[in-house]
């Protein structure tokens, strides 16, 4: 039995793996984006810095209790985060039970049966005039796949690979729900500002209504530009509806995010003026942002899972070697089973080579490795797809900061201009049209301004998504 073992822990070092290593072809990485300062005349300035360490709650860095209560929720009561949590549990288990399989597998059994044979056949009983008795069998079998060529340790890297993109999908989905979330809440805000900015003007519309009405009794103006102004009325309150389903839309979404029905009662949400933009930035590395993005990570797993299946399938087409043994007794009468003469045992050893199975097995070795190419190339596609989300966010910041004072500059002169129109209506020295174009210039800038200031704390929040979130280390287990 010590020679046994020997051989067996001697053939358990010699195994070797079959499996190949992943050479993704990947590009060279882009230069490290450059430290700037984003100071946009009309609103705070914020600062982009290179290699800075991404904190796991970011959101918090928009300072809004009401916000972080928001995420705290979403992130204990997400479904999506729900599914992506049992996924993730099925997977581990799933390894688990693909590892168990690689240790000897030992099972015990007892047998009783009654049996009545034939005289015409010799009977296995010692006694030649027994044709019917009982007989009990217990035993102990211990069976063993020797894993010389990595086949079962390949299955086992590949079980664990899949756990592995389950983990970082999930990363992957906590991080878009926050992001998700909080985008939502700021597109809320911005609506809910934008309602209000659409009912001022549709105040103000109602206003040069009245007066143009009560220069028409004087004789002043004629019907014609009474009329016009009505329109300018009627387009002014015409805005409002589209308004209010997106935002009642983006309510719907922050229900889903956290969990409950939409159309029921919602915690607090932040206004815009609430939502204080981060006034710093940390931008990863180029290299970190490729350690660090669940996607990427995901995929690169997946890569891996795949080279394993490569290991899976060669092996399959090599000797397979199975040891086992089994012991126990047998005997008339239960309590006889391991008296003397009674137990029993076997030693058994087999080799097993494949040698026609009409292609099947170099079929699926071929399959495997175009799975593993499509891994690397989807891997690729994974970093090249980081780097550019990176790129867009950072381009997006830039020109949203230009894009702020713009519309400021344009709202302030839109302001300035209606209300000069309105106090030359008001002398009768203004035509119809010059205040129609106003009031439309001052409903509109006013727009923009608001989306403009929107937009900044949106595309800080792809850019926190960009660089690869970090919500996973901070999430509460369920």
């Amino acid at each position: 039995m010590r020679r046994f073992a020997s051989i067996l822990a001697l053939l358990g070092a010699s195994a070797c793996s079959l499996a190949p290593t992943p050479k993704p072809d990947l590009p060279p990485l882009p230069p490290a984006p450059a430290a700037q300062t984003l100071v946009p005349a009309s609103g705070p300035a914020q600062a982009i810095v290179p290699g800075g360490a991404l904190a796991a709650d970011w959101w918090r860095a928009f300072a809004s209790p009401a916000l972080d209560a928001l995420v705290t929720r979403a992130l204990a009561a997400n479904t999506d985060l729900a599914q992506a949590e049992a996924t993730l549990g099925q997977a581990r288990e799933q390894a688990l039970g693909t590892a168990g399989a690689s240790l000897p597998q030992v099972d015990a059994s007892l047998t009783s049966q009654r049996t009545r044979v034939s005289r015409i056949f010799s009977n296995p009983v010692q006694d030649p005039n027994q044709y019917l008795y009982s007989l009990h069998t217990a035993q102990i079998s211990v069976s063993y796949p020797l894993d010389l060529f990595g086949g079962q340790r390949s299955r086992v890297r590949s079980a664990r690979a899949q756990a592995e993109v389950a983990r970082q999908r999930l990363a992957a989905a906590r991080t878009t729900v926050v992001a998700n979330l909080v985008v939502a809440v700021v597109q809320q805000a911005a609506l809910d500002q934008q309602i209000a900015a659409a009912e001022q003007n549709v105040q103000i519309n109602q206003g040069i209504l009245a007066m143009m009405r009560r220069r028409q009794a004087l004789g002043d103006i004629g019907a014609a530009d009474v009329a016009a102004q009505e329109t300018a009325l009627a387009t002014a309150q015409s805005a409002l509806p589209p308004l209010i389903r997106q935002r009642d839309h983006q309510r719907a979404l922050i229900s889903q995010a956290i969990g409950i029905a939409p159309g029921a009662p919602l915690p607090a949400l932040p206004t815009l003026d609430e939502l204080t933009l981060p006034g710093t930035v940390p931008v990863a590395l180029p290299g970190a942002i490729v350690a660090n993005r669940p996607d990427v990570r995901a995929a690169e797993a997946q890569m891996v899972g795949a080279a394993a299946d490569v290991g899976t399938a060669i092996a399959a087409r090599l000797p397979a070697i199975q040891l086992s043994a089994n012991a126990g007794g047998e005997a008339l009468h239960f309590a006889d089973m391991f008296a003397s003469g009674n137990p029993f045992w076997a030693l058994i050893g087999s080799v097993a080579q494949p040698l026609f199975h009409g292609g099947q097995l170099r079929h699926q070795q071929r399959a495997a490795e175009a799975a593993l190419r499509g891994a690397e190339a989807q891997y690729r596609g994974a970093v090249l797809n980081a780097f550019g989300d990176v790129a867009d966010a950072l381009t997006g910041l830039t020109t949203d900061a230009a894009l702020l004072d713009a519309a400021a500059r344009a709202s302030d002169a839109a302001a300035r201009n209606l209300l000069f129109a309105r106090r030359q209506l008001a002398l009768g020295s203004v035509g119809t049209l010059a205040l129609l174009n106003a009031t439309i210039a001052d409903a509109q800038a006013r727009s923009q301004l608001i989306q403009a200031r929107a937009a900044r704390l949106s595309d800080t929040v792809a850019l926190y998504q960009a660089v690869g979130g970090g919500v996973a280390a901070d999430a509460p287990p369920r």
